[in-house]
């Protein structure tokens, strides 16, 4: 839904198609500007500011259909085109909420096997129109807060909770707040000044940074040390993988999982499998055995299919294709889809027996 300063627009929008039949107003509003579209949610790369020498943040401006509403700690999903193909990958939003605002940023660590965050860091420049999708997550700061948090996040990690902390600061409600940051170096660590100077300003904020090619990783028993009463406090995880492991391992040995929030930069197929099956492609003919485990897209592929992909992990919908007969099963939370003509993500989901999509 629109706020209602857009209502006037949706009239004209609505006039309009009458007049530009058989094209759409977008056609025509987009020349005006590339915001203006109704059809896709977009966004202009306003400007590029370099954090360390592997990381940048993006300012960016959405277009119609964003509301400045999300939560902290949330992410949205970018479509950037690279060589022809849009590219979706999910980033954390690391600005605060801020309903009178115009713009949102993400922070991007470049990864040396991320094709597009290298991209977004190195090779995209302001003025750049990119695609969108609406912020989701439940990794969120609830409000009010909790009394007492525990933050512990590892390299880009930081960025959920930066947009958390800097929501704190600018309700100027700091609780009793206790950070531990862990990275490679310390020059590597994103946000470092900014951090420092919210420690100085808020009495209830501790941090503690560790840099882990010279002091190794953080070991689970040093909580003691660090955060003698992490036990009682609401504690919130985000970073590599391994390490989200050991603290779950830690915390579910403490019979303390409930305080634990997580949140993986990954995507975990948590669901359960399909029974794996004949995947016929119709238009081209091809058929190919494969197992439960095996995504429909990956199936595709090694079957010489040209399968339309973009995020692989389920936010962009670029991998959607029509289920003519048979079912499939999404690997993520174990749905099944059976109905004639349904519209299935092919890189999230798996084959139950035979099935027939429209490619």
């Amino acid at each position: 839904m629109f706020m209602a300063s857009t209502i006037p627009w949706e009239r004209v929008r609505r006039a309009g198609s009458k007049l530009t039949t058989p094209l759409h107003p977008d056609d025509y509003l987009r020349l005006l500007n590339p915001l203006w579209s109704e059809r896709e949610l977009r966004g202009r790369i306003e400007k590029v500011i370099p954090e360390t020498d592997d990381a940048a943040t993006l300012v960016i401006r959405p277009g119609w259909g964003w509301r400045y509403d999300h939560k902290p700690g949330q992410y949205v999903g970018i479509g950037v085109q690279v060589e022809g193909r849009f590219q979706w990958r999910s980033y954390s939003v690391s600005s605060p909420p801020h309903r009178s605002g115009r713009t949102i940023s993400i922070t991007v660590r470049a990864m040396p096997e991320g094709k597009l965050s290298s991209h977004l860091v190195n090779g995209l420049a302001p003025g750049t129109i990119v695609r969108l999708a609406l912020p989701e997550g439940e990794f969120v700061l609830p409000d009010p807060p909790p009394d007492k948090m525990l933050f512990l996040v590892g390299g880009s990690g930081i960025t959920p909770v930066m947009a958390m902390l800097r929501t704190l600061d600018r309700r100027g409600q700091m609780p009793d707040v206790v950070m531990h940051y862990s990275s490679p170096t310390e020059d590597r660590m994103i946000f470092r000044d900014e951090l420092d100077e919210l420690e100085q300003k808020h009495d209830g904020l501790t941090l503690h940074r560790l840099a882990t090619d010279v002091d190794g990783m953080l070991e689970m028993a040093a909580l003691d040390e660090i955060c003698p009463d992490w036990r009682e406090r609401q504690t919130y995880a985000c970073g590599p993988g391994p390490m989200l492991d050991a603290i779950t391992e830690h915390f579910e040995s403490n019979e303390l999982e409930d305080n634990l929030h997580l949140e993986r930069f990954s995507l975990e197929l948590g669901g359960e499998g399909g029974e794996g099956g004949t995947i016929t492609f119709q238009n081209s003919g091809k058929t190919i055995e494969a197992d439960g485990a095996t995504t429909v897209l990956e199936a595709g592929e090694e079957a010489g299919i040209g399968m339309p992909y973009g995020c692989r992990m389920g936010i962009c919908h670029t991998c959607t294709l029509t289920l003519l007969k048979g079912k499939v099963r999404d690997l993520r939370n174990g749905d099944e889809y059976d109905s004639p003509n349904e519209p299935v993500q092919t890189c999230v989901t798996a084959a139950v027996g035979e099935c027939t999509l429209d490619i």
